[in-house]
């Protein structure tokens, strides 16, 4: 087995689910690619493991052998290899390689977190489009939300930091962060132009080194830090910035409280009358699902929620749990009564099982 180059974007799109990321989200996933080659022979991965990662066929044909010894031979630009390799964890087949192999290999929970950011964001833009009261401010929030400190938001918390948002109104010349000062929010441009500038040890001026324009974000690398400013930021033209205090951005940055069960509690629960509820991409979900479940994907559950009993308890699942806690979150705040399969339907593999 060897490391070999990374792949092109385009190859990627073919996979199911990946081929449900957008742009900055696929090239986020792709940055973290590990591509590798093995001959002839070689064991991808063996009958128990536990590797927490989700495996592509580049290349070559592989060899998948279960426990009942059942063989299923996969060969890469074929259907069977637009999905996973043997996606269970832990792993219920044996793979070897029956040629010269290459597979492309992602870490699962990153993925699925990817999967939730991306389409929790798009669950958010319905929403500010539809809303007649962010008629004025579409643009610059839409813009903020492909900022990269949102990617270290839980998906659940997107729309809540527009809630926390405070308007200040600024004059050209009105400074907002002093270098050097404890950092106690963060801010968000709505209107206007600011400056950054800093000053360097022994200089007596600082220096300007970058403009910002609305919907960019300044001052949250203090409060991740805890370190004090290192710029200071000034505003170059009248304008509207948003703040936010460092209690909300810290609350921001937790995961939202939705209640969490084990896979023999799901069971017991979809027993007594509650319904699985599948938030993954109707692709995994056709390749297997919790018998009886609804599948409703994330990115659309906005529209479909709607079809959902609000009298009734729903068990939401997916493959890691990221995209099931971002939707039992959503669904919540809808009055929908849900609960949420922790770890989510591999971490319960002698428990849960799936029908095609």
């Amino acid at each position: 087995m060897a490391q070999g180059p990374s792949i092109d974007k385009r190859l990627l799109q073919t996979f199911v689910p990946v081929n449900a990321l957008s742009g900055d989200p696929l090239d986020r996933l792709l940055d973290q690619q590990e591509v590798r080659q093995y001959q002839a022979g070689e064991l991808l991965f063996d009958i128990g493991d536990r590797d927490n990662t989700t495996v592509y066929l580049l290349s070559g044909d592989v060899e998948l052998e279960g426990t009942d010894g059942r063989v299923e031979r996969i060969s890469a630009g074929g259907i069977a290899s637009w999905h996973p390799l043997d996606h269970a964890q832990p792993r219920r087949s044996r793979a070897r390689a029956l040629n010269a192999v290459s597979v492309v290999r992602f870490d699962s929970f990153r993925l699925d977190t990817l999967l939730a950011w991306d389409q929790s964001v798009g669950y958010v833009v319905l929403d500010i489009n539809a809303n007649a009261a962010y008629e004025g401010d579409r643009e610059w929030m839409i813009r903020l939300l492909k900022s990269p400190l949102f990617y270290q938001v839980p998906p659940g918390n997107i729309f809540e930091i527009f809630r926390r948002l405070r308007p200040r109104k600024l004059k050209t010349g009105e400074e907002i962060i002093r270098q050097g000062e404890e950092a106690d929010c963060c801010f968000i441009i709505k209107e206007g132009v600011c400056e950054v500038s800093v000053l360097a040890a022994g200089a007596a001026e600082p220096t300007p080194v970058a403009m910002l324009e609305a919907g960019q974000w300044f001052g949250e690398e203090a409060l991740l830090s805890g370190a004090p400013r290192n710029a200071t930021i000034t505003m170059a033209t009248d304008g509207v910035v948003m703040r936010l205090d460092r209690a909300d951005f810290d609350e921001l940055l937790r995961e939202p409280v939705v209640e969490s069960i084990s896979g023999s509690q799901a069971l017991e629960r979809v027993a007594a009358g509650a319904r699985w509820l599948d938030v993954r991409t109707r692709d995994e979900y056709e390749l297997g699902h919790m018998p009886g479940a609804l599948n409703m994907p994330l990115n659309v559950l906005r529209l479909k929620s709607r079809l959902l009993d609000p009298a009734r308890t729903y068990v939401v699942c997916c493959d890691t749990g990221r995209r099931s806690a971002s939707a039992a979150f959503l669904l919540k705040n809808a009055g929908i009564r849900v609960q949420l399969v922790e770890g989510g339907i591999n971490a319960w593999p002698d428990t849960l099982h799936l029908e095609t």
